[in-house]
């Protein structure tokens, strides 16, 4: 039997440690955040109630894609730059900010934390710096910008991360988080949406600038990004984060962690092998198996299996049902 609380075990990989057993991405609410805590910024996660639509604090439309687990996604067709040497005509500094009482939330909320759970630090005002330039611009203009006006995009990207450092400096003061988190979907599962060149001119100086208060101030941290990222991971190890989510299935994940063995991988699923009508339960439970026996022999691994679809979706439960059963009889058995 363990005796490590899921919380402990996945600190411990995060620290670079051999945990007592393989964590699963959400022990201990560590996968994408950590417990709920800090200011309500309006965030477009959760629960929108009978809403079809929603601003985020810029004024950016967003709209619920059911077939991505009612995910937000940017209202197609509506962004609100087209031009990115205007940013400064429409990207204000939300006024939100400007009314939060650091004070009263640490003293009002953290007596109700659950400290069985992981208290994380908020990673942004918004979703990561490549992905508010695009729900900003769309991806089309978005890119052009970045090659067209280089130092727009960055006076524009530089702005955002002077909020997030604010909120970041201010929650470490405030709420003493135990770990931190960034993260930036700027890959497609073929490849990035950017050049290694501009990645490193563009989106590496704020990404770094981001999350060093957290490192500074000893949080573990997490970076999030899907698709194919692999080419940006050596930038990662080098910012000081300590573990990647979803770290998907295209990137050579035991490459990775060869190379990276301080850095925690989280996830390796690849839904495409549990999602289809003639995939069998027992074809799906021996994909869990293989994906463990691959990634989880030495630490270093966080399993994170899922199946994307629409909420409540019977055949989505009944299989991710079919997923963690088989990694809670496995998990176990490697260390």
């Amino acid at each position: 039997m363990p005796t490590l609380s899921k919380k402990e075990n996945y600190l411990r990989l995060l620290r670079g440690e051999v945990p007592e057993y393989v964590p699963a991405m959400m022990d201990g609410s560590a996968g994408f955040g950590g417990a709920r805590m800090g200011p309500d910024l309006g965030g477009l996660m959760g629960d929108w109630g009978d809403d079809t639509e929603r601003k985020d604090m810029f004024g950016v439309p967003y709209v619920r894609e059911f077939n991505a687990n009612n995910g937000p996604i940017p209202k197609p067709g509506e962004f609100i730059l087209e031009d990115i040497t205007k940013w400064r005509d429409i990207i204000k500094r939300p006024a939100v900010l400007d009314n939060i009482d650091w004070q009263y939330l640490a003293d009002t909320q953290l007596p109700n934390w659950d400290p069985d759970t992981i208290l994380s630090g908020m990673a942004s005002v918004g979703n990561g710096y490549f992905q508010m330039l695009v729900s900003f611009m769309g991806f089309d203009n978005g890119l052009i910008a970045c090659f067209e006006e280089p130092d727009e995009v960055k006076d524009l990207l530089n702005f955002i991360l002077g909020l997030n450092v604010e909120l970041a400096k201010n929650f470490i003061y405030y709420f003493k988080p135990e770990t931190g988190g960034g993260g930036d979907d700027i890959a497609h599962e073929r490849a990035p949406f950017v050049s290694l060149e501009m990645f490193e001119d563009i989106f590496e100086p704020v990404w770094r600038a981001a999350i060093a208060p957290y490192v500074e101030a000893g949080c573990l941290t997490s970076h999030h990004n899907c698709g194919l990222f692999e080419p940006f991971v050596p930038h990662i190890v080098d910012m000081g984060y300590n573990a990647w989510n979803p770290a998907e299935y295209m990137n050579d994940l035991v490459g990775i962690k060869q190379r990276f063995p301080k850095l925690a991988i989280c996830g390796g699923f690849n839904d495409d092998r549990v999602c289809k009508p003639e995939h069998t339960e027992e074809e799906i439970r021996a994909y869990v198996r293989e994906v463990c026996d691959m990634l989880a022999p030495g630490g270093g691994y966080a399993f994170g299996g899922y199946m994307m679809g629409a909420p409540g979706d019977a055949v989505v439960a009944e299989r991710t049902g079919w997923i963690y059963d088989e990694f809670e009889k496995i998990r176990y058995s490697y260390y």
